[in-house]
């Protein structure tokens, strides 16, 4: 491989391609289900382009904040940063390109609240959550998951221009999904956040805390992703997908009550990311479904 190739390679491993790739499907579901038939271009590519490249930018910043801690943990130590491979400066610089470059492209092909919106949550991000609450609080991924969450929000605005209830909706599954599914991981990696001082819940509170934590909020989890369906903004065939995948998560989130082994964590860990996914294909597949809603609740629209 060419220098230019690997080099090429450390840039794009700044963005974190798989968490983002993720984000930006969550994001696109939202912008599919926001209108009853398919999406104009604009917002479905530049749309869809500006939010990859926000978060993509988010990433970077994030590795630039944390690549002194990177450095002594074994799941981040090989990063470009901590490697030497990228200096800060250049992640610095090409973070900053990618933001400058979203908010110009969302403010003027997409829409001004897209753009504010996205802008908010990539300081949430990679600022407040990276450089202050992942130092101060056991409860950082908990706050700090507003900015994760934020992707199928940004994806409704990307297309009507508005705020809608639907959309919150959207929003406030990933934000209960977010402390289970990062609090198994940091269960497995607790050693690693302990070495370099993070205080993640298993740190300070201990496993057993953490997993009590895990399995209520995956019960709560549960519950909301019925929401859709209770609002008619789903179908049957969300709820069945729902259900079944909440029941997943749920055996999952019991089961790691009494682990077999410590990749138990891992698993349940990585079924989370599987969980995600797979609810909003459900709900993309859904929404284009002639099937009958549960009684649905009208929705107010906040103009811009």
């Amino acid at each position: 491989m060419s220098v230019i190739e690997e080099t090429l390679r450390d840039f794009w491993a700044l963005t974190k391609p798989r968490v983002v790739a993720l984000i930006v499907f969550t994001a696109v579901v939202g912008m599919f289900l926001a209108t009853p038939g398919l999406p104009g271009w604009r917002p479905l590519i530049l749309g869809s382009l500006g939010i990859w490249l926000a978060a993509s930018g988010a990433a970077a910043i994030n590795q630039i904040l944390d690549a002194r801690i990177d450095a002594q943990m074994a799941r981040t130590m090989y990063r470009p940063l901590p490697r030497g491979r990228l200096t800060e400066t250049q992640a610095l610089i090409f973070a900053l390109i990618l933001a400058a470059i979203s908010m110009l492209m969302l403010s003027i092909w997409v829409n001004v609240l897209t753009a504010v919106l996205t802008f908010a949550s990539l300081i949430g991000y990679a600022v407040i959550y990276t450089l202050f609450l992942k130092r101060a609080t056991p409860q950082n991924i908990v706050i700090g998951g507003a900015a994760g969450a934020a992707p199928p929000v940004l994806g409704w605005t990307a297309v009507t221009g508005t705020l809608d209830p639907h959309a919150l909706l959207l929003f406030l599954i990933i934000f209960i999904w977010t402390p289970p599914h990062f609090w198994a991981l940091a269960i497995f990696r607790r050693a690693d956040y302990e070495k370099v001082s993070i205080p993640m819940l298993p740190i300070t509170h201990g496993v057993v805390v953490t997993r009590w934590h895990i399995l209520a909020y995956t019960v709560i989890l549960f519950m909301v992703t019925l929401l859709p369906y209770l609002t008619g903004m789903a179908s049957f065939f969300y709820l069945g997908g729902a259900i079944v995948l909440g029941l997943g998560f749920l055996y999952y989130a019991i089961r790691l009550m009494n682990p077999p082994d410590e990749l138990f964590a891992l698993k349940t860990f990585n079924y989370s990311i599987l969980y995600l996914a797979a609810l909003f294909a459900f709900l993309l597949i859904d929404h284009y479904l002639p099937q009958p809603r549960f009684g649905p609740v009208p929705m107010v629209l906040v103009p811009i």
